[in-house]
Parts: C-alpha cells; structure tokens; sequence
C-alpha cells in the first residue's frame, strides 16, 4: 500500500493552515502585501486631513496624527512580517538597525525633555512626537523588505497618486480660496500705508505649503523618471499629464524648497535619459515640466491670483507667521524691527544660528522630541500653557520648527540621534549608488533619485507627518533587494520538487489487493 505524500505546513500551537497563513506566505505573496500597505499607509495622512481642513473649529490636525498612527500600525506589523521571514538582507541591516538606534536614544532624549506628553505624542497641531519616529520606522522597514520590482513600481505609483490628491484639494485653494489656512499671509507695507497681503498659497493636505513643496518635489522625480522608462505608451502620457500638474502647483507654495525640488527633478529627468539609455526624444519632458512651472508663475505676475502681481518668495510669512504661529500655534510672532521676514535667506539664517546655539547647550539628548520652542521661552505670562506663553511680547521670534532636517534632529534629540540619522540615510544612497551602476532595474534608480532629493532637501526644509511617511518608503524601496518578477531559483526548485513527487505518486502500481494508492487531491 503506497503511502500519500503530502507537504505539512507550518502552525503555531498546532493551529490550523489558515491562522498561520504569515508563515506559509511566499516572498512574492508578501512584496505585494507590503506594496500595498505602503500605498495604504501614505494615503492615510492626507485622508485624515480633510476634515480640519474643511472645518477646524471642530477638528485639530491631531486627526492627521490619528492617520499616521494607523497608518504605522499597519507597516510596523509588515514590518515585522519581514523581519521574521528573513526578508531583510545583511547589507540592509544596519539602516534598519539604526533606525531602531535611534529610536531608543529619542526615549532617552524623552525623559530628558520639557513635555513628556509633547515628547511621545508631539505638539499637538504637529504631532510629530517619539511615536511618529517609530511609526517611521515601520514604513521604512516594510519598504527595504520589497523583493519584486513591480511591487516597487507600485510604490512609485503610490507616490504619484498622493500627489495628485494633493493637487486637486490645492486647486480648489489657489483658485477658489477653499480649504487653506494660507491665503492671507499677514500685512505689508508700501509707501507708508499697510495693506492685507493675500497670496492665496497652496498647501493641500500637507498643512504647509512647504511641506506640500517637498511631497511634490518626490512626486514630479517620480513622474519624470516613470516617464523616461516606461515601456507603455498609455502610461508615458499619465505621468507626463501629473508632472505638468506637479510642476505648476509647486510653483504656488512660493518658498524656496519648490524652486529647489522642481530644479531637483528636472536634472534628475534629464540625467534618467543618458543613464537609463532611454530615447532622447523623453528628454523633452524636461522643458515640458518647466513650461508648466512658467504658466504658474505667469498667472500670478499678471495679477489673477490673490492681491500681488509680484511672484516671489514667502517662505518666512509661510513657516513663521501662517503655520508656526497662526494655524499651529506653535511660534512666536515675528518683530519685525529685528528680522525681516520677507528676506528669506535672513529668516532661515536666523533659524540656523538659534538653532546651533540650542545644541551648544543641549548636546547630548536635545531639548526633548518635538520640544525645540521651550528653551527659547522668556517671559512667562501668567501661565504654564505653552500656547499662551508664546503670545507673550518677550517671546517673540521664537520658533518650533527649524528649515533643516539634520541641525533639527540634533536640536531636540541629541547629537546621537543626528549620527543614527546619518548612519540610516548613507547605506541607503550607497545602495542605491551601485544599483544605478548595475543599471539592471530602473525602478530602483527612480527611488535612488527620490531619496538623494530628499536628503537635499532636509538641508533646507523639515520633516512633517504630510511629507515623512512617504519619504521614509520612497528610502526603504531604494535599499530593498529586489528581483524581476519572475519567480527566483529557490522558489522554482520547491515548486518543481513538488511537481515531481507528485507525477512519482501518480505513476506507482496499485497494490496487490486491487486497491488503488491513496492520492491527495
């Protein structure tokens, strides 16, 4: 009597196949999965926005801490997913590792701090506490779990997709004036009188017209580069038509980080067309996308938008007066007799310098996550209510956030944290170095230039819930160790082991009694 042969699958506690479908799933069951809670997870923050962008006398922006909490959730469990079945290659390690790095010195930096609700849960209309680094992490750990270059071309995607969404609730702001905290960016004086200054700015669903710039920015390298390399005609035409809307929303941010990222992704495209051998021809996406970028400045030097026919640079009315001290009330206001705030290299020169100062004094831990206004505060007002203090005329010129990712990170968790930064972010653009020389998958050179423009960007500009989980996905696929979309060896073999046992079970004689070998179907 032939005995059945049958392959046991993998339980816990004897549990049944279904319960443990975690154990059973293939590597290519699971870069979809992964693929998709990335997707899911960047969509969350925006989706959350809504409602206190529609109404936020009943809703804070704490809503969009509640997405990214969600959000975080979701990818920390793919995250652990891919750890557990050994996913994440040595080489891949140390970022992750460093990642956790610096987690651990943000709880140390925590207990050191101000605020230790503020440290854990961040400001409250910012919400960028210790547990958005670690819900960070979990989309950057998914992320480098990837294996299938079609599941990072759907990451890419993703991206794109959270940019248009972003474009359409920016129109509405632009041109409509619905739904913005930035259409009026404070007063001006000219001749002696003042006026209003309405600039009717676009933020999105970004909170900051900045933050929509630096999300943009990896939107349009997105767009560009998909367009290089696409082998589809239908598709070349969808991420050229959002490279033009990417371009032309940028410009209506107004600061400093849209000239830079829209400047970014254009050498980026330009650069993906010798590199990835693509037909000269997609070279002229690049002068496309500036088009667009001219007809937005265009349509505000002739006076159709807002109050000014002047395009230039907001970026210190922007981050300082409309979001820092009037959405967030997280700033001090501006004294506008020691710090003009329409010169922009003084506005972030300022920041910089105060900045450095803070870390002077705050070494080794930083003044607490999230927590970079209290060592600036001055006169009390009657009140230990953070919020009221910092109406108070002597802490004026006080801020939260400083334009820089890296003297940030340093300011407010320590010197440590800022090194654990950098120990996550070189091993991603060396990684991302060699693949672009290999030149054998151009998905992972649209993540590589992704992320390079990112890490430029810090230097002029902060991470945000809006904008970080995205960046943090965009950095992992660009370390993931990917494949075609074939099946690897490995793989194959077991499927093929399978087959064969099964045909060599098939092709057994029946037994002496008649009966026939006991087959499973």
């Amino acid at each position: 009597m032939s005995k059945s042969i049958k392959s046991t699958p993998k339980t816990i506690f004897h549990t049944t196949e279904k319960s443990n479908f975690i154990l059973n799933m293939t590597e290519e069951q699971y870069s979809k999965l992964a693929s998709y809670g990335l997707i899911i997870g960047m969509f969350m923050m925006p989706l959350f926005t809504l409602a206190p962008e529609i109404n936020d006398d009943k809703f804070s922006y704490a809503m969009t801490a509640g997405g990214l909490a969600v959000a975080g959730v979701i990818n920390m469990i793919l995250a652990l997913i891919g750890i557990m079945k050994k996913y994440i290659t040595k080489t891949a390690m140390l970022p992750v590792c460093a990642f956790g790095a610096m987690i651990v010195w943000g709880a140390v930096s925590l207990f050191n701090g101000y605020d230790y609700g503020v440290g854990l849960y961040g400001y409250t209309e910012r919400g960028e506490g210790l547990l958005a680094i670690l819900f960070y992490a979990g989309f950057f750990t998914t992320a480098i779990s990837l294996k299938r270059k079609a599941d990072v071309q759907r990451v890419i995607n993703g991206v794109i997709g959270v940019g248009i969404f972003n474009c359409i609730i920016s129109l509405l702001q632009v041109f409509g004036g619905y739904l913005s905290h930035y259409r009026l960016l404070g007063e001006i004086t000219e001749n002696g009188e003042s006026r209003n200054l309405y600039a009717y700015a676009a933020s999105g669903l970004s909170m900051s017209p900045i933050f929509l710039a630096m999300l943009l920015t990896l939107a349009l390298m997105a767009a560009l580069i998909s367009f290089v390399t696409s082998d589809s005609k239908r598709n070349r035409l969808i991420y050229l038509a959002s490279a033009a809307l990417f371009s032309f929303i940028m410009m209506f941010t107004y600061s400093l980080v849209g000239i830079c990222g829209l400047i970014f992704s254009l050498i980026a495209a330009a650069a993906a067309v010798f590199v990835r051998k693509a037909p000269k021809i997609r070279l002229l996406c690049v002068p496309a996308a500036a088009v667009f970028a001219a007809l937005a400045v265009g349509v505000v030097s002739m006076g159709r938008i807002g109050t000014e026919d002047t395009y230039r640079f907001y970026d210190g009315r922007i981050l300082w007066w409309a979001d820092g001290y009037i959405r967030a009330d997280a700033s001090g206001s501006i004294d506008t007799s020691i710090l003009d705030i329409d010169d922009t290299s003084a506005v972030y020169g300022y920041m910089n310098r105060k900045t450095m100062d803070i870390i002077a004094n705050n070494k080794l831990t930083g003044t607490g996550p999230e927590q970079l206004v209290y060592p600036q505060l001055k006169t009390a007002a009657f009140t230990d209510k953070v919020n009221e203090m910092l109406h108070a005329k002597g802490n004026r010129l006080t801020f939260d956030k400083v334009y820089n990712e890296y003297l940030y990170t340093a300011a407010t968790r320590g010197i440590p944290s800022l090194i654990a930064l950098l120990l996550i972010l070189i091993p991603v653009i060396s990684a991302g170095v060699k693949a672009a020389r290999k030149g054998k998958y151009s998905e992972l050179f649209i993540t590589f230039a992704m992320t390079a423009g990112g890490v430029l960007l810090f230097f002029i500009s902060c991470s945000s819930i809006a904008y970080a989980p995205v960046f943090w996905a965009v950095a992992g696929a660009s370390g993931a160790d990917i494949i075609g979309d074939k099946l690897p060896l490995a793989e194959k073999a077991e499927k093929k082991a399978a087959s064969d046992k099964k045909t060599e079970n098939e092709k057994k004689p029946a037994s002496k009694s008649g009966k026939k070998p006991n087959r499973k179907k």
